[in-house]
């Protein structure tokens, strides 16, 4: 009777354990390839989603315009995302800025799935062609499709309405936070004197990032910020703490290239979300084999422009344009995630630290 009983005690606890891994809450985020542009769905324990971005329109050229979405190659590749997350809708859809790499595919993706909540720094600089052909007329679209919608314009500081994770606004519309978030306020000792000139310094410098906490782990994406704005977040002191995982800005161009705030940051693993020619410049990939404590580099594709300095084949996600495979990570609240390879069907697990 009693080994009967510790049995079924034994059956008990095991059952009990199976449960909860099955039940185990994640944060899990999709990096979606959309060639060098940028769309991230996050989707938190809970089931809400926030898209970061819809990368282009149409076909995916710089010049396309919204068309069919039945035909439309980036919100498509978003849709199906979303099915393998077992989302039906998007609850927040915050776009960084108003390029057309990011902007692009609104019009077309909220014909193809509901967009509750839009979320951005509002207006663009009537200059924003000269920084980038094609933004205004782009951002009309766009608008057209938000301004039916419920709109947040959210400053450095604010916090995300979302449940189960703690999504902190850390710049926008050129702004950047006060003060520094819990964990960060150190004086950066690899700051120079002043930022890289950015690429664009029109519509770039006003990206809207975000720093996005699910217990212990923490993610960082602040679009295509650069020039001073990114530099005001690591320099003089560091802003943002600590992060698990950095989606290098900008695609990780050149003009991003800092180490300083690399070293404000202190990333386990970086992100690229560089296409096979856009992004992924010689110099930010030169620069990150050398950032202490940085764990690996994750590419959605190889950058043809850095040769040698790629990182290992396990770690990219497309080696050339035939194929779109996205880059998935599940993050637990103590901190450990895992990372996972479309292209390779295999996952590398980072526990606690």
């Amino acid at each position: 009777m009693k080994f009967r009983f510790a049995s079924l005690s034994a059956m008990a606890t095991l059952a009990f354990s199976v449960a909860q891994a099955t039940t185990a809450r994640t944060l899990d985020i999709y990096f979606i390839d959309v060639e060098g542009g940028q769309s991230t769905l996050l989707v938190t324990p809970d089931g809400q989603s926030l898209l970061i971005d819809t990368g282009y329109a149409g076909n995916g050229m710089t010049d396309a315009k919204p068309g069919n979405p039945k035909q439309a190659r980036d919100p498509n590749r978003i849709v199906a995302a979303a099915r393998d997350s077992g989302i039906k809708q998007i609850d927040y859809l915050l776009i960084t800025h108003f390029h057309r790499d990011h902007d692009g595919g609104v019009p077309e993706l909220a014909q193809l799935m509901p967009i509750r909540n839009f979320i951005d720094h509002g207006t663009i600089p009537p200059d924003a062609d000269s920084g980038a052909r094609g933004s205004m007329q782009a951002f009309n679209v766009y608008a057209a499709v938000r301004d039916n919608a419920h709109h947040i314009e959210p400053k450095p500081g604010d916090r995300l309405p979302l449940q189960s994770v703690d999504a902190v606004v850390v710049s926008s519309a050129a702004s950047i936070l006060a003060n520094p978030l819990a964990g960060a306020g150190e004086t950066n000792a690899a700051c120079g004197p002043s930022s890289l000139p950015p690429d664009d310094s029109i519509e770039n410098p006003r990206s809207t990032g975000v720093v996005v906490s699910f217990g212990k782990f923490r993610f960082l994406d602040v679009g295509d910020l650069s020039g001073q704005p990114l530099f005001g977040l690591a320099c003089p002191k560091d802003l943002i703490g600590p992060v698990g995982v950095y989606v290098v800005a900008h695609h990780g161009g050149a003009d991003i290239a800092d180490p300083a705030t690399f070293t404000a940051f202190r990333p386990r693993i970086a992100l690229m979300n560089n296409g096979l020619k856009k992004g992924g410049a010689l110099e930010t990939y030169a620069l990150l084999h050398h950032v202490r404590g940085l764990e690996d580099v994750w590419q959605l594709h190889r950058s043809e422009a850095s040769g040698e300095e790629n990182f290992p084949a396990e770690h990219i996600a497309n080696l050339d344009e035939s194929t779109a495979y996205w880059i998935k990570l599940s993050a637990s609240e103590d901190g450990s995630f895992r990372v996972f390879n479309g292209r390779t069907g295999e996952w590398k697990s980072y526990p606690p630290r």
